[in-house]
Formats: structure tokens, sequence, C-alpha cells
């Protein structure tokens, strides 16, 4: 069995003219990442890997996520190929996933995250937000192979008072 997590990153900046590459959270970015990462942390598993896009706006969420949730910040690996706003993209960097890894927690970028897991989840999903958190179950024992899985939670930042 395989768990996948996919948080997209938080609310990002358009105030600064820099690459989209280099774009940063807004303050609101900030405070929502950590809301959903403290809810989050009460169901994450106990041992999982953890990649992120190599986008500052996604490395940022990752790493504010991994202190919210007491999760050691070294234990992100940040991943050129998941700057990526194409889920058959996502799809395949997530099929390369190493087999003996059972639980993977990944921070990305839309319309990837979404498409994704509308086309491996049981839930449909409109839009996931900024700071959107997803929790997908698969009952395959390898990632090349994983189909149609079970979405086993959402936290989304709307719906945390």
């Amino acid at each position: 069995m395989k768990s996948l997590i996919l948080v997209r990153h938080s609310k990002s900046s358009w105030d600064l003219p820099v690459l989209d590459i280099q774009r940063t959270l807004t303050e609101a970015g900030i405070l929502n990442i950590q809301k959903v990462a403290i809810i989050a942390k009460e169901i994450l598993p106990n041992k999982c890997v953890i990649w992120s896009s190599n986008a500052v706006r996604a490395s940022q969420t990752a790493l504010l996520f991994c202190k919210q949730a007491f999760i050691n910040e070294t234990k992100i690996e940040f991943k050129d190929n998941l700057y990526t706003f194409d889920e058959n993209q996502l799809e395949k960097e997530i099929k390369k996933c190493d087999n003996t890894i059972e639980n993977l927690i990944l921070f990305g970028h839309n319309e990837a995250i979404t498409n994704f897991v509308n086309k491996f989840g049981d839930k449909y999903i409109t839009n996931v937000p900024t700071a959107g958190f997803v929790y997908l179950q698969f009952e395959q024992n390898s990632w090349k192979d994983i189909n149609k899985g079970k979405t086993i939670r959402t936290i989304f930042p709307k719906e945390i008072d």
C-alpha cells in the first residue's frame, strides 16, 4: 500500500519583478500553510519521504510545513522536475519513486496537483487551493502501478477557523 500527500504551494506574491520560479510567499500564504500543517501533523504517516519543487514558493511552503509539523527540514528533497504545471509530468515523477518508500509528501503546483488528485483520487475537487493538502492512498505496492486510489483527507485553509 502506498500513501501520497500532495500539498499545493501557499499563496505567493506577484509584486516583485522576478521570474515565476523565484516568487516568494505572502504573509497570508505563510499563515495558511502553518494552519494547515498544525491540523495535518495529527494524521501524517510516521515515516515519510518529502519532495518539493525547486520553485521558491514551493520550497518555502515545504520548509514552513515541516517546521510546524515537527519534521526535520533536512528530509526535504528539492527536485527540478517537480516545477511543473502538467499532471502527466507530475505522474511520471511520482511513478519513479522507489518502492521501498511507502509514504510520500510532495509540494508542487497547480494545475498539476488538481488534475492529478482528480485522476487518482475518488473525490472530485474543483480546485486544490493554495496551501491545499490532499491525502491519497493506493492499494498497489509499486509506485509505477498506482491507479485509482482513495482520497483519505483534504485540508484547505478556508475550512480552518
